[in-house]
């Protein structure tokens, strides 16, 4: 009876590799670079209202009409209102997303949630609009 060995391979894990930080031209470069990857998240805002299929979008949570947060995590997209309320939105489709986003202008977070406290879409400014 011949025995079979197993081979058992170990792949290193892959990390994004920084530029040196002598060269501060490549480490701006690489600070300034969109979001990648399965896991980023792409954020836009909409100050005007929006109407899926005729009907305008109004928040269950406080009846806003109008200045919306449009969030992005690989497929779906969620709506963020000011008061902190979210749904997902499945009228609104990666390709609507991308129309919109025309002319980005990229600010990097750390995360969704530091995100929305910066852009104001926590709760804090519930029931306000800007013009």
């Amino acid at each position: 009876m011949t025995r079979i060995a197993e081979q058992i391979s170990t792949h290193a894990p892959t990390t994004k590799q920084t530029p040196e930080a002598s060269d501060p031209l490549l480490q701006l470069e690489y600070l300034t670079q969109p979001p990648s990857g399965p896991d980023a998240v792409r954020l836009a805002g909409c100050p005007t209202e929006l109407a899926l299929r005729g009907i305008p979008v109004t928040c269950s949570a406080c009846r806003a009409r109008r200045d919306w947060l449009l969030i992005n995590h690989r497929r779906h997209v969620w709506i963020g209102c000011r008061c902190g309320a979210e749904w997902l939105e499945p009228e609104i489709t990666r390709g609507d997303l991308d129309a919109m986003l025309a002319n980005p202008t990229w600010t990097h977070y750390r995360s969704l949630d530091e995100a929305q406290v910066a852009l104001g879409f926590d709760g804090i400014f519930a029931g306000l609009y800007f013009a």
